[in-house]
């Protein structure tokens, strides 16, 4: 439904072609939250990502691609996302019923490097033949490799954009000008999020964040501006606010396999921060169906205001 809140929010987008617009207002007029601005996507790249046992072995009916459509379809999420073979193997089958975001880079841990990159695993001509709303692609902002990845993703935003497709990009700081910590530190995420915004992101998806701050330059300001980041919601309401002041779409990680109430308890802090969704994965789809639905369905309940 286009709702005003819809349409304000494709007004943030004024450089972009009717395609593109239209594909956005897909997005965001599809499934349980149709038309209030928030969305919930289910990404599912963690079988190329992290290997397909650990990911779907504790839920065996996830190893067939046709799964994770039919739990994206039967939880009334916004969209599906996934790599070239998982959304190969159900558009037909499924077209028409969700949105599809196809992941165009991956990364595999067969080899754990310091400084990671992606490789380029699928085309914009792939996300037009199969029906997609929109790319989904990934830099890691403090590898050495980042220049690379944004060049990667500043060229396929823009053929992205001329096909008419939204492009969501996942911005997760990772490398050797990183501390471990310092992957969630609030300013470091905060600046993942501009960076991505700058590159041309409609979608930014980013890590929640942590009270850690990483760089001392960072540190600095925020201490003498008293930038206000004692809570999850706060610290969600600044990097909101590092994408153009809220005029892009940022939706956060669901992150590793939590308890229920952890996991409602970061949604409570994100919707309450000013964030537009989530992005849950390993939370839904480890689940058995039932449950997962369940669980998807509080989520969602949580942020259209139906549940505190």
């Amino acid at each position: 439904m286009a709702t005003e809140r819809v349409s304000e929010i494709l007004s943030w987008y004024g450089s972009d072609n009717p395609g593109t617009l239209t594909n956005l207002a897909r997005l965001l007029t599809h499934g349980a939250l149709a038309g209030t601005g928030r969305l919930v996507i289910l990404p599912v790249d963690q079988g190329f990502e992290h290997g397909p046992g650990r990911s779907f072995a504790m839920n065996p009916p996830a190893y067939d691609p046709r799964y994770h459509f039919e739990l994206a379809i039967e939880a009334g999420c916004n969209a599906y996302a996934a790599p070239l073979g998982f959304l190969e193997a159900g558009a037909r089958e499924f077209a028409g019923r969700v949105p599809l975001i196809l992941k165009l880079s991956n990364h595999d841990v067969l080899l754990e490097e310091r400084d990671p990159a992606q490789a380029l695993t699928g085309s914009v001509g792939d996300a037009v033949r199969l029906g997609c709303v929109g790319i989904g692609f990934t830099i890691y902002p403090g590898s050495e490799h980042r220049l690379t990845m944004y060049g990667q993703l500043r060229a396929l935003a823009e053929e992205a954009k001329a096909h008419g497709l939204a492009v969501v990009v996942w911005s997760y700081p990772r490398g050797s000008g990183l501390s471990k910590e310092g992957e969630t530190a609030i300013d470091v995420t905060a600046y993942a999020a501009h960076i991505a915004a700058q590159l041309g992101a409609h979608v930014i998806k980013v890590k929640l964040p942590s009270a850690h701050v990483e760089q001392a330059a960072a540190k600095k300001v925020y201490d003498k501006e008293g930038v206000p980041l004692g809570t999850l919601a706060e610290r969600v309401r600044h990097v909101v606010q590092a994408a153009f002041d809220g005029r892009r779409i940022v939706i956060f990680s669901g992150g590793a396999a939590d308890t229920d109430e952890a996991v409602f308890e970061q949604v409570r802090a994100i919707r309450d921060g000013g964030g537009f969704g989530s992005i849950i994965g390993r939370n839904s789809f480890q689940r058995r169906k039932p449950d997962a639905l369940r669980f998807l369905k509080t989520v969602m309940d949580i942020y259209a205001g139906a549940k505190k």
